[in-house]
């Protein structure tokens, strides 16, 4: 079990957050190797559906990252995505997804450092859970929908 990376699904803003991982790897800093990026135009545009079907994918994890409230490109795109994601992490955990497989930051496109913290911390937080229960990944569609 010591040697399991979970794998985690992040959902980053174009203008900030995916900023913030691509200058922390032309800058040569080292953070985990399991997140896999889907890159979108704003935090705001991040549907449930979309951390659902991630974690019926078979995800341990699911990391949303946009830029801080108030710097949104799109004027108001992460207030949006802020209060989707406090109504979202009730209904995960009405689920049977644990909390802490769900995680929500803000980074500039500036804040390289901040990205590796977060990236580590949201890795080692779903390493403590261990892997997902996949109960969700087979759960009809219709269920999830």
């Amino acid at each position: 079990m010591s040697t399991w990376e979970p794998k985690i699904a992040a959902f980053f803003c174009n203008w900030c957050t995916y900023g913030a991982a691509d200058l922390a790897g032309v800058s040569r800093m080292q953070y985990p190797t399991g997140i896999r990026v889907i890159r979108l135009p704003c935090s705001g545009r991040v549907s449930p559906k979309f951390i659902l079907a991630a974690f019926r994918s078979g995800v341990d994890g699911v990391w949303v990252s946009g830029c801080h409230p108030g710097d949104c490109h799109y004027i108001e795109g992460n207030y949006y995505a802020r209060r989707k994601f406090a109504l979202l992490k009730n209904l995960l955990e009405h689920m049977g997804i644990e909390p802490g497989r769900l995680h929500f930051s803000w980074i500039s496109s500036a804040e390289s450092t901040k990205f590796v913290e977060v990236a580590e911390f949201v890795v080692d937080s779903v390493k403590k859970l261990g892997p997902a229960n996949r109960m969700i990944k087979e759960a009809p569609a219709a269920v999830l929908f």
